[in-house]
């Protein structure tokens, strides 16, 4: 990996942990303005336990304050300064970061700094939020809008591609910073918020095309806005007649959990049907507190999926994708896609070649319950859109059958219904082969007797 000098460097970093004491703003604010983490002194950690998360690092801030998602907001690591006093960063790392911030600042909310831990410099949440020096030296890779969402933008701020879904693009201001993000080229130009006068060109486009019937607001992130701005936009989009579904994207159940308080699902509960895009990269990320975002969101009445982001050295293995799903299971979040991460300015060293993605749905596949298994996607460059990846199990195929192969590599003959072959020709036919090379070759798949395997479908079709 190319970050390996960087996470070399900060292994050295390693000294006796300190506490940051924090003045904390306490000031109200319907939408909150950036950010100021005001750090005032170093306290040696009490012997005798290891500190983590909160504790560790935020162990004055009152319990109110950290539950509350405006102080959360308001609080957001956004400088460098900010960020050495709480995570351990050699001079050469911290110097690498503030040239990156130059181009492509940084901001990451208390509470998902927390779950850093600080000893793994390839920690999953710390490569996703703090930025490292690849981001400049391999920006001449990839493109500044790679879904060209400028050529279809039919109205500053709407997205309109796919014949019955069109995009709302309500700010460009984001609690976290992701380093992968595919509207990075925004950064550049500070927080913004869409006047009513644009948002209101973009209803007037909503009320004439009444092919339109889903609409999907995003950002930025669409929370940032105070609940009672965003309820002015949904329940103007609900008004239209012709509009079935209403969906946000949104990371703050994952990076600031907070806001999914009671005032907003009361809201969205008002303004349903309304399906909620979460996105969550990695198992370290589906907390007991995001888990509780999203309970809250499902008791308004919220379906929540995921939809997840591939990332090199981050995500990109069989096992943690499992996990990441079953930890959303749980959370009774379905995951939905996994996402190629786009071709953007920035974002190289984070992405993996396609066949990773393959390889991960047929692990998976077979092998967890297909409730389990999201989509892989691939978003084309110039809007070509989505584009559904599967390995493959169509081995042959003609107009009297197919030949597939199963997720242990076993090729199956199976009758097509149009076949003109009478059924006792094809009747119970074995493989035809024993197991054909998997894609998956030298992964190490947990072991699985057949029988087992099987208990589920067996069940199921008896």
């Amino acid at each position: 990996m190319k970050t390996s000098s960087v996470a070399a460097k900060n292994q050295l970093s390693h000294g006796p942990e300190k506490i940051v004491t924090l003045s904390y703003v306490a000031a109200e604010a319907e939408e909150p303005p950036s950010k100021s983490v005001i750090l005032t002194g170093l306290e040696d950690e009490p012997p005798g336990r290891p500190a983590t998360g909160k504790d560790r690092l935020f162990r004055n801030v009152p319990e109110s304050s950290w539950k509350d998602w405006k102080w959360q907001f308001r609080n957001r690591i956004v400088s460098v300064d900010q960020l050495k006093q709480l995570l351990p960063l050699s001079s050469e790392e911290e110097a690498q970061i503030r040239t990156v911030t130059r181009r492509y600042p940084l901001s990451i909310t208390p509470y998902y700094l927390s779950l850093i831990d600080p000893a793994n410099p390839r920690d999953p949440v710390r490569m996703q939020s703090v930025p490292c020096i690849e981001e400049i030296t391999q920006s001449a890779m990839g493109m500044e809008d790679p879904l060209s969402e400028k050529e279809d933008s039919v109205v500053p701020g709407m997205v309109h591609r796919y014949p019955d879904r069109a995009l709302m693009v309500l700010t460009d201001i984001c609690p976290m910073l992701c380093r992968h993000c595919t509207r990075k080229r925004e950064w550049r130009h500070g927080g913004w918020v869409r006047p009513d006068s644009e948002i209101e060109a973009m209803l007037d486009y909503l009320r004439r095309h009444t092919e339109v019937r889903d609409v999907i607001l995003s950002g930025g992130d669409p929370l940032t806005l105070s609940t009672s701005h965003l309820e002015s936009i949904i329940s103007r989009i609900r008004a239209i007649e012709h509009i079935d579904i209403i969906r946000i994207g949104s990371r703050f159940p994952v990076v600031l959990p907070q806001r999914i308080d009671a005032e907003l699902c009361d809201m969205l509960s008002r303004q349903g049907p309304i399906w909620f895009n979460s996105h969550f990269n990695h198992p370290n990320e589906v907390t007991p507190e995001a888990a509780a975002a999203c309970d809250r969101l499902l008791r308004a009445g919220v379906p929540v999926n995921n939809q997840t982001v591939l990332l090199r050295g981050i995500n990109d293995s069989v096992e943690i994708q499992t996990r990441l799903c079953h930890k959303l299971l749980k959370a009774k979040v379905r995951p939905y896609y996994l996402f190629q991460c786009d071709e953007v300015q920035g974002t190289e060293h984070l992405r993996t070649s396609v066949d990773v993605g393959i390889k991960i749905i047929e692990g998976m596949r077979g092998h967890t319950s297909g409730l389990a298994i999201p989509n892989f996607v691939v978003d084309l460059v110039q809007g070509g859109g989505k584009v559904p990846l599967q390995p493959n199990y169509v081995l042959a195929m003609n107009e009297d059958e197919l030949l597939l192969k199963n997720y242990e590599g076993k090729v199956f003959r199976y009758r097509n219904p149009n076949s003109q072959k009478s059924r006792s020709e094809t009747d119970a036919p074995p493989p035809v082969s024993g197991v054909v090379e998997s894609l998956l070759a030298a992964a190490d798949l947990p072991a699985k007797a057949k029988g087992e395997a099987n208990a589920d479908r067996v069940i199921i079709r008896s």
